[in-house]
C-alpha cells in the first residue's frame, strides 16, 4: 500500500468492505464550531435558536403599473387645448349632469317594487334600463368619447357566460354597462356611492368584502349561479382587482377562473397622445377635468377568442387564470406583473404619509406571497411602521431609525438583528426586505411557542388568565440578552409592550406585540436557548 498522505482518501472505490460494516454503527456528523475565526461561517444571526435560516428577497422590478404619465400638463399646445376647451367643458359638463339624472330616475322606477332581487330582472324592467344605458352612452359623449373603435365581437352568452377584462379607467365599467349590461363584482363600498350605487344594484351586483374569506366564498358561490342560468346576464369581472396605467397587467385574482364556465377576455386600450387618461395615481377630479377638456378622447375595445378551461385535464383555477392572462397580455402587448391590489394600497398610504417616491414601498405580493401568506392588512401595519423610521428618498432606512422605532439600544444584539434584515450588506434596509424578514420570522414553526414559552419564563403567574409581566421581571429578561441596558432603554421598551398602559403585561399584550414584531422574539433568546436546542449548533448524532 501506498504511504498514506493528506491526499490520500480514506476509502478507495475498489476497497473491499468487511462484513462488520453491514452491522449498527454510529455516524456523527460534526458541524464547525460557531466560535470559530472561519469567515464562511455565519455566527451573526440572533433567531438561530428557533432553527432560522436567512431568507432571500426576490429581485425588484422598476415597474409603476399605477403610475399615470401625465400627471403635469406640460407644452404650450396642451394649455392652449385648455383654454380652447374649458366652454366646450362646460357644455359638457351640463351634459353628463342631465344624462346622469335622466339615467338615475329610470334605474328607480325599474327598481320600483322589485322584492326578489336573487332572480333575474324581468324583461319588462330590462327593457326600462335601456334609458339608463343609452344616458350612458350620453356620458362617454359628454367625456370625449364620440366614437369608440372595436375589435371582434362578444360571444353569445350561451358560450361564454363569464367576461373579464382589463382595468384601465371608470370608464370601462361605463361602457360595458351600456355594451353588455351584465352583471358586476364589486366592492361592497359602492353601495353607498352616490347614483352609482342605484345603477349598479339593478346591474344585480355581486357584492364582495375583499378582505372577507366568508364574503368572498359567497361572490364566488354567486358567481357560479348566476354564470350557470343563462336567464342573468353575462358576469363581468376585472380579475386585476383595480385600475392601472394599462401598460401592465395585474396578478389576476382567482374569482372569474373558480366556476370553471368558458370566459371571453376583452382588452381595453387608450391611445393618447398628451393625455394619459389612465386611472391611476391622480385624483378622480383632475383625470375628469383633463377629459373634459380634450378635443376627443380615444378608446378601443377588443373582444378576444373565448377561452374555455380544460375538462380532460383537470385544470386548476390558476392555470385557466395563466392561460387567461397570457391571451391578454399578448393582445396588449404587455407583460403580467406580480403586483396586486394591494400592492395599490401599499402604493396609497405611501402618499397618505406624503413619502417621495411611494412606488418605492410595493413589494410585488403575489410573488411574495408564493412564500409567505401575506396578508394585505398586515403589509399594511408593516408599512407604517417602516415609515415611522423616516425612510430616505430611495425608501431604505439606516440602523440609527431602525433602532430607535424598535425602542432598540446601539448594541451587540441588535446591531445583528439590523444585519439579519440587511442582507445585502448595505447599512440600509428597504421596505421589502423589512417585510420579508418579519413575515420570516413570524411564520417560522416555532414562533409561536416562543413567544408563549417567553412569557411564562418572564411572567409571575401560573395561570395563563392571571399571569402578566412587571417592569422589573421584563428588566431582568432583558438584561439577559442586553447587559448594558439602563432602566430608561427598559421603560421604552416595557411601553411598547404594556399597550394598555397599566403598568403590567398579559399575556395578550406579550404576543400581540411580538405578532407586530417579531424581529423582538431575539430579545428573549437567552430565555429559550435550553427549550430551543438545535442540531445545528452541534454534533448529530444517528444509528444507521
Amino acid at each position: 500500500m501506498a504511504d498514506p498522505s493528506l491526499s490520500t482518501p480514506f476509502l478507495t472505490h475498489n476497497q473491499t468492505i468487511s462484513d462488520d460494516s453491514e452491522k449498527s454503527h454510529l455516524v456523527l456528523t460534526i458541524s464547525e464550531n460557531p466560535n470559530s475565526e472561519n469567515p464562511q461561517i455565519d455566527n451573526e444571526n440572533p433567531f438561530e435558536f428557533m432553527g432560522v435560516d436567512g431568507f432571500c428577497v426576490p429581485s425588484s422590478t422598476s415597474a409603476d403599473p399605477f403610475r399615470n404619465h401625465t400627471l403635469k400638463i406640460d407644452g404650450v399646445y396642451e394649455w392652449v387645448k385648455i383654454l380652447i376647451c374649458i366652454p366646450i367643458a362646460v357644455i359638457r359638463l351640463v351634459i353628463f349632469g342631465l344624462t346622469l339624472l335622466v339615467g338615475y330616475a329610470a334605474t328607480l322606477i325599474a327598481l320600483q317594487g322589485w322584492k326578489d332581487r336573487n332572480s333575474p330582472m324581468p324583461r319588462w324592467r330590462c327593457n326600462l334600463m335601456w334609458v339608463t344605458r343609452l344616458c350612458s352612452r350620453c356620458i362617454l359623449f359628454s367625456f370625449g368619447y364620440h366614437w369608440i373603435k372595436r375589435k371582434g365581437r362578444p360571444a353569445p352568452r350561451e358560450i361564454a357566460p363569464i367576461i373579464v377584462s382589463n382595468h384601465v379607467s371608470y370608464i370601462d365599467p361605463i361602457f360595458y354597462f351600456y355594451e353588455l349590461f351584465p352583471t358586476i363584482v364589486a366592492s361592497d363600498s359602492h353601495d353607498s356611492m352616490p347614483f352609482v350605487g342605484t345603477i349598479i344594484r339593478a346591474m344585480q351586483v355581486i357584492y364582495v368584502n375583499r378582505f372577507s374569506p366568508s364574503s368572498r366564498k359567497n361572490a364566488v358561490n354567486e358567481i357560479k349561479r348566476k354564470a350557470s342560468c343563462n336567464r342573468f346576464p353575462r358576469v363581468l369581472l376585472f380579475p386585476e382587482g383595480t385600475t392601472t396605467n394599462g401598460r401592465f397587467l395585474l396578478s389576476f385574482q382567482m374569482g372569474a377562473f373558480i366556476s370553471n364556465h368558458p370566459i371571453q377576455p376583452v382588452v381595453v386600450r387608450y391611445p393618447h397622445v398628451h393625455f394619459d387618461q389612465s386611472w391611476g395615481n391622480i385624483s378622480l377630479g383632475r383625470l375628469m377635468f383633463r377629459m373634459f377638456t380634450q378635443f376627443h378622447n380615444f378608446m378601443e375595445v377588443e373582444y378576444l377568442p373565448v377561452v374555455r378551461p380544460m375538462q380532460s385535464q383537470k385544470e386548476s383555477a390558476s392555470l385557466f387564470a395563466e392561460r387567461t392572462a397570457h391571451a391578454m397580455a399578448s393582445a396588449l402587448n404587455v407583460v403580467q406583473t406580480s403586483y396586486t391590489y394591494g400592492d395599490m394600497l401599499l402604493l396609497m398610504k405611501a402618499v397618505e404619509l406624503k413619502q417621495e417616491n411611494p412606488s418605492r414601498f410595493m413589494v410585488e405580493l403575489e410573488h411574495i406571497n408564493s412564500s409567505f401568506r401575506v396578508s394585505t392588512m398586515e403589509a399594511l401595519e408593516f408599512l407604517e411602521k417602516f415609515i415611522s423610521m423616516n425612510p430616505d428618498s430611495s425608501g431604505s432606512v439606516k440602523i440609527e431609525d431602525f433602532l430607535r422605532v424598535l425602542r432598540l439600544k446601539p448594541c451587540s444584539l441588535s446591531e445583528k438583528i439590523f444585519a439579519f434584515v440587511d442582507i445585502e450588506k448595505m447599512g440600509r434596509v428597504s421596505f421589502k426586505q423589512f417585510l420579508l424578514a418579519s413575515y420570516h420570522i413570524k411564520k417560522q414553526p416555532l414562533f409561536q411557542r416562543a413567544c408563549e414559552f417567553s412569557f411564562a419564563k418572564c411572567s409571575d403567574g401560573i395561570h395563563d388568565h392571571i399571569s402578566n409581566i412587571s417592569k422589573e421581571e421584563f428588566g431582568d429578561a432583558i438584561r439577559l440578552a442586553i447587559s448594558d441596558v439602563n432602566d430608561s432603554d427598559i421603560k421604552e421598551l416595557f411601553n411598547m409592550f404594556d399597550m394598555d398602559g397599566d403598568g403590567r403585561i398579559r399575556k395578550h399584550e406579550f404576543l400581540c406585540c411580538l405578532r407586530k414584531n417579531p424581529l423582538l422574539i431575539a430579545l428573549f433568546s437567552p430565555l429559550l436557548q435550553d427549550e430551543f436546542t438545535h442540531t445545528s449548533n452541534g454534533f448529530l448524532e444517528d444509528m444507521v
